[in-house]
């Protein structure tokens, strides 16, 4: 199941009282007879039984191992120890109603949160368009939005720190659930002055003997680098190694070696792009999620959206080729 319906799951308390007591009922109940300094009249405030009040203070004492209330008659007050504790209990108590209005506000399905992860390189162009185009009718859900590599973002996708995220290659993990999107071609990048930069295809057999700048292991682009010298018959002799295409186009303008990189949002002088025949040198970008969280509205609508993009969620290049 890839989320689970609101209607699922059991109807939360409107109000952030409510919440409190829910979370942390017996800090609540102590804060509430500390505030009215009577037990019946703080339980007719927070609308439960007098006797559930008052045997849930005294089991309270009896775990804390400490007297919180003299009791005098139908009224109580704080003894020391009482009041030290209700000082740091007001604290906790405020923070959880706090914690509670954020991931309530996070889920909200007109202007909740979603953390999405994706490749540096989606980051100028592609990821700027389908943001935009999303909120077009979700115009007020927001975006915690993180960029890395492939391992590093499926790292926090299972730390719970994203929701989402866009990577390549596609994962394959029992943990995860991953969709392919979209492919890009993969372009030999070559010095201006180069000896193949009077070509338009190659052969990638015919690089053996180059140097190649790459991005560093760990990186899916290295991966499927690595993975097409294979077939071609050759290891790649590695001169430099980074962690963004962009440097490495400007390494590649610099004379320092040649590279397998997915088109650029603009063109880069310096340097000339290639066709590579003879095999299919693409990257596959894909959405993957953990196969067994459930997601919030904003995120299961975003999914829905990316998911819709299927075929067409990179731009446009090579004069109307997705590349």
């Amino acid at each position: 199941m890839e989320h689970q319906h609101r209607s699922q799951m059991p109807t939360a308390p409107d109000d952030t009282d409510d919440v409190v007591r829910l979370l942390a009922p017996r800090l609540a109940y102590f804060a509430g007879v500390a505030r009215t300094e009577h037990v019946t009249r703080a339980a007719q405030e927070m609308q439960v039984p007098q006797s559930t009040l008052s045997r849930a203070m005294v089991r309270l004492e009896r775990d804390l191992r400490v007297d919180l209330f003299a009791r005098h008659g139908r009224t109580v007050s704080l003894t020391p120890a009482g009041r030290t504790f209700l000082a740091s209990v007001e604290r906790a108590l405020g923070e959880v109603a706090k914690a509670a209005e954020s991931v309530r506000a996070d889920a909200d399905p007109g202007s909740g949160k979603v953390a999405f992860g994706f490749l540096h390189t989606m980051g100028t162009e592609t990821v700027p368009g389908l943001l935009r185009a999303f909120r077009a009718d979700h115009p007020r859900i927001r975006f915690s939005l993180v960029q890395n590599y492939g391992e590093a973002m499926l790292e926090r996708l299972r730390a719970g720190e994203l929701d989402l995220c866009l990577t390549s290659p596609v994962p394959a993990a029992p943990d995860l659930v991953a969709r392919r999107l979209d492919e890009q071609r993969l372009r030999l990048v070559v010095p201006e002055d180069h000896r193949l930069a009077g070509r338009k295809r190659i052969r990638l057999e015919e690089t053996a003997d180059e140097s190649f700048v790459t991005l560093e292991p760990g990186y899916g682009l290295r991966r499927i680098t690595d993975d097409l010298c294979a077939r071609a018959g050759f290891r790649p002799r590695i001169a430099f190694e980074g962690e963004e295409a962009e440097t490495l186009r400007g390494l590649v303008a610099a004379g320092l070696g040649v590279a397998l990189l997915p088109p650029p949002t603009v063109p880069r002088p310096g340097v000339v792009e290639l066709t590579v025949t003879g095999q299919r040198a693409v990257r596959e970008i894909g959405v993957a999620w953990m196969a067994d969280r459930p997601d919030t509205p904003p995120v299961a609508a975003f999914k829905k959206f990316l998911l819709s993009r299927r075929g067409r969620l990179l731009p446009e290049q090579d004069g109307g080729r997705r590349a």
